[in-house]
Parts: C-alpha cells; structure tokens; sequence
C-alpha cells in the first residue's frame, strides 16, 4: 500500500500511453526514485497492480505520497532525462532497485594521435565525453558512422602503439593509418576537428557537405558512391534525432502552466549546456488567474524574486509575454546577480521544450485533480457516516507520544478540504504531569488549543479525532465542556483487540457511542489516515525532543548565555569543568561575559 496521502487508483487514471519520467516523492516531498517508461500508464501502474514484488520494491511502493511526470516524445528522451535526473537527484532507490550500469559516452582522447572510443563507467582518462547516449547500440552506431566518415582511429592504445604495418581497418578504408604515419598530423587534426563538431551536435555544415557530394557523384553516374553519401546522411540524421534533447549550449529555464477552474499546476524543465537535467512541478494557488499565461505572469516573479537561492539561467522561456517584462527582467537580474531575459518563442528547439512543459503540467494536474476529488469523497463519507448536515471542512487530530514518560510531545494534525494542512499542524511539549500519564498528557494539550480557540486565536474544526479509547474521550468532553464548546464532533480512534489496522473502534460524541464502518469505506480509510499522520507527527516531535535533551549543557539553563558565549566559555575552559572549577574573576575574563553574568555562572555551578 502507497502512503495514505496518495490515492494510487485516481492517479493512474490520469496517466497518458506515453513516453516520459516518473518522479516518486515521500510525504516529506524528498525524491524516492526516478524510471523511465515507453508507456508511463503501464508502467507506473505495475508498481500498484499487487503482484508479487520484491521486498525492497514494496518497501519503495509503501512510501509513495506522491508522483510527478515529464512526459516526453521519444523513450530516447525519456532515456536521456532519467539518466540526468538521477545523476543530479541520487535517488535512494535507484540505488538499491537498479544494477551499477552507467550510460554510455563516446570518449575522444587527449593525446598525439586522439581515438575516439566508446566509454562506460567513471571519466577519468584525459579528453573529452560526448553523451550520454541512450544505449550502447546508439553509441556504437555512432562510432560506426564516425569511422566511416572520418576515419579517425578507434583502436586500443596497446594495439596501436605495437603496429608496424597498418591494420585490416586502413585496407577497408575506414583509418588512415596514424599507428604508421601515413597520414599527416594536419589532415588527422582536420578530420577530428569533424568529429568533435559531429559529436557537439554542430554537424550541419558537414551534412550539407555530403549532400553536395552525394548530388556530385550522382551526376558523374557514380551511383554506388552516391548511396554510399546518402546512407552516411541518412545515418547523421538519425544520431542528431536521437540526440536532441541534448544539443546546444542552451542554458533555460521552461515554464509552462495549465489550469483548471482555480487549480492550477506550473511546469519547469531545467535546461543546462542544452540538457535537460531537471523537471518540476508546482501548484500555487491563484485565485485571480484566468489563463494558463496568467498563472505564469505572477509565478515567474514570484519564484525568481522570492530570495531562495536559485541556479540562474540565462533565460526564461515562456509561452505568451507578459506584462512589465523589462522590468521583471532587470529585477530577477540584480537577485540573481546575473544578465537574464524573458524570451517568447516563435519557433525552433525552444518552442518543443514548451510543448513538453505544457503537457506534462496538464498531466500533472490531473492527477492532483484526481487526488483531490478522491479527498473530497472521503469527506463527503465521513459527514454521512457521522450523521452531519454537511461534509467537514477542517479535521483536527491528537496524539501522545513518549518514551517511558519521559519528553512527552502532543501532536496537533490537521486535514482540510485540500488534505494535510501542514502549516497548520502544531507540536506540544507536555511538562508538569506524572510521567506517563497519557490522560493528563491530552487534557492538557486540549485545555492549551482549545484556551486559545476561545480567545478568537486559529479556527474551529468541525471533527476531533482523539487517537484513543472511552478514557481519552473522556478527557476531551471534559475540556469542551469546561471551556463551553458546543458544536465540535468527537471522534476516538481506539485500537482493536488484535492492534491491527483494520480492526480499530471508533467511539463517537458525548456518549462514546460505539460507530460501525467498513474497513475498506472512504470514510474510514480517511479516519486512519489522519489518524496515522497525527502518531507520525507525534513520535516525530518527541524523537526531537529526546535528541535535543541528550545535547543540551548545563549552561543552556542560565539567563543571558546563547550559542555564542557558551562556545567562548566551552573554548576558553577547554569543558564544563574547567567552567565550573573557574572563579567569578576568570569567568570574566572571557570574551563577552561581565561581572554580573560571571557571577551567575559561578552562583549556578556552587549555589
């Protein structure tokens, strides 16, 4: 099962028969895995389709909250973006879920006599990497071409430095023999010049070069000559299609929105030294926004400007102008502290990255679409369920969380009709009760929300999800009574005599009555998963807690002594007790302390 935030179904129905890349995130928006798909649908609906899988595949599959796609035109592309996104991302599981193999390069060597060879693996000879290519049979088809056109040599070193004749690949004319110098280092350096140019997609000169040739030898009636020009061309073509998301030196931002109704989603392809390295989706709320080139007015400057350390482009991408653009320009300029200018397209390379940032951001869209929906069904179920003239609009859950009493932290969770409220979400430390008195834990993490709800401070929720039986409800009744609170739902979530999830009871308002769902009902599926992330959130805060305890020095309960002067008087004195072993007079000594704070330190090591 996927994370409870991530309702796999609704998703896979949005997904397109496509090429394109999957990014897997966790509840914490952190990158799980990158893959590749020829059709995105099937595959990434394997992942979901419960079949058996291996443990760490599962293991992967439980911790889904969310996806995002790139969908592209060729699985070449899709090849090419995986490759690049790993490589910047480094995914847990791709590590643990795919073999050790590298994308091939093709390799030009820095010597007397270059090679060019084909490479896989770390780069560490001298020369220069053209790639990656989306397999080995690309690349060799590549090297194969490039041998036939300009014959520059692909021999191991081993083999051509032990040459005194030349080898079967000169009498076939595919080598001009540089193992024994019959070919002059003039004409060699001429033909790689060609293959670098080739190699760094600058090749249309020399295409254009062969198609006169070609139309040359076809008038002189060399018929057999002129085919052989129009495969070499045809062949070009075909190593420039497969390398198109790689050319130029480009270095973009693509930006790209689609809407629907006040949802909207923005899409961003990074494009550096004409790769395509990173893909991203966003989703800001923008209620004023009536078109896709609406949304993109306001978010451009909003992103760019927003103080975030941001890698600059040399240019914004975008479909339509907008408004203030010089303007804009100049500003994101200063913040970036780099030359950047808005561009609009009318054709060209640019105008394909915007195709594929406009479709993905519909994909995208949809399928957050189709998780909202699914939420909204989950509320509208539980408001029945409950017997409520209405769905629910804001869900608030508590849990308890210590180790042996000790550090107790309460969480506060909150769902809205968006799902997790995060910003919402709040952390309590729970001091001045029995240790491990988890029913005067939640009174009093109650008493301190429910206080400052009636002083007009954050909103009402309509539910109250108690993670606990009958004793923890008891304790909310007592709280809502106490503060006069009337209109609020209980709701506890008990764990069931085998202490499955499935089996929990759920108790419901002012008598704890006994309520009865469907474990496989939206409502109750909504119940566990607030219910889930309030105990995530708990244990969270009290791990924290705990963590910051072991750390914390004496020092840190003495007015007057931050981060700064505890370091200088750990420094000074060389550990607590050197300090506490110091006189008012030493203690002074250090930099930043006085007399009366040194007579504080000393008071509170000796009083």
């Amino acid at each position: 099962m996927p994370h409870p935030d991530f309702d796999s179904k609704a998703f896979l129905k949005t997904l397109p028969n496509s090429a394109g890349v999957y990014q897997m995130y966790n509840e914490k928006n952190e990158i799980l895995y990158v893959g590749k798909a020829k059709n995105l649908k099937n595959r990434v609906t394997s992942y979901f389709t419960g079949r058996a899988q291996n443990a760490k595949t599962q293991a992967l599959v439980n911790r889904i909250a969310s996806i995002q796609v790139t969908v592209t035109k060729t699985e070449s592309e899709a090849l090419i973006l995986e490759h690049n996104l790993i490589k910047q991302q480094s995914p847990h599981y791709n590590i643990l879920l795919k073999d050790d193999k590298s994308y091939p390069y093709i390799f030009v060597s820095d010597e007397e006599w270059p090679r060019v060879a084909f490479h896989r693996g770390p780069k560490r000879a001298k020369g220069q990497y053209f790639g990656p290519y989306p397999n080995s049979y690309a690349a060799r088809e590549a090297l194969a071409l490039l041998q036939k056109v300009f014959k520059v040599r692909q021999c191991e070193n081993s083999f051509f430095r032990n040459r005194s004749r030349p080898c079967l690949q000169y009498q076939i004319e595919r080598c001009k023999g540089p193992c024994v110098e019959l070919v002059e280092h003039e004409e060699y350096d001429k033909d790689l010049e060609r293959t670098l140019r080739f190699l760094k997609g600058e090749n249309e000169e020399l295409v254009q070069s062969l198609m006169d040739d070609m139309e040359s030898a076809s008038k002189s009636l060399e018929f057999e000559k002129a085919a052989g020009y129009r495969d070499s061309v045809s062949q070009l073509r075909v190593v420039q299609s497969g390398q198109n998301i790689e050319r130029g030196s480009a270095n973009l931002d693509i930006v790209a929105a689609a809407t629907n109704g006040s949802s909207a989603c923005v899409h961003m392809l990074f494009i550096r030294q004409g790769r395509m390295i990173a893909s991203r989706s966003y989703y800001p709320k923008d209620e004023l926004a009536a078109s896709p080139a609406d949304v993109v007015a306001d978010f451009v400057p909003h992103y760019y400007l927003s103080g975030q350390d941001r890698v600059a482009p040399s240019e914004i991408v975008i479909a339509e102008a907008i408004e203030d653009s010089k303007v804009i320009e100049q500003s994101i300029s200063e913040v970036l502290a780099r030359k950047v200018r808005i561009n609009v397209p009318k054709k060209g390379r640019r105008i394909e990255w915007l195709d594929v940032a406009a479709r993905t951001a519909e994909q995208n869209l949809s399928g957050k679409l189709a998780g909202k929906a699914s939420h909204q069904r989950r509320l509208i179920a539980l408001g029945e369920a409950l017997g409520m003239d209405a769905a629910p609009v804001r869900l608030e859950c508590y849990d308890i969380s210590h180790h042996s009493g000790a550090e107790t932290v309460a969480s506060c969770v909150v769902f809205n009709e968006e799902g997790p409220a995060k910003g919402d979400y709040r952390k309590f430390n729970i001091d001045k009760i029995t240790p491990g008195d988890d029913y005067a834990a939640m009174d009093q993490v109650l008493r301190r929300r429910f206080t400052r709800l009636k002083k007009g401070e954050g909103l009402k929720p309509d539910i109250l999800v108690i993670d606990g039986g009958k004793g923890q409800m008891t304790q909310a009744k007592g709280v809502l009574k106490a503060l006069e609170i009337t209109d609020i739902v209980l709701l506890g979530v008990a764990k069931g005599a085998a202490r499955k999830s499935g089996w929990e009871k759920l108790f419901v308002g002012e008598d704890s009555v006994e309520l009865a769902l469907d474990s496989h009902s939206p409502a109750f599926h909504l119940i566990q998963n607030i219910r889930d992330e309030a105990h995530r959130f708990a244990v969270a805060g009290h791990t924290a807690r705990k963590n910051k305890k072991l750390v914390s020095s004496p020092l840190d309960k003495i007015d007057g002594i931050g981060a700064k002067r505890k370091k200088a008087l750990l420094t000074h004195f060389g550990g607590l007790q050197g300090i506490s072993g110091a006189g008012v007079g030493d203690l002074a000594k250090v930099d930043g302390i006085n007399r009366n704070l040194a007579e504080d330190i000393y008071s509170h090591f000796h009083d």
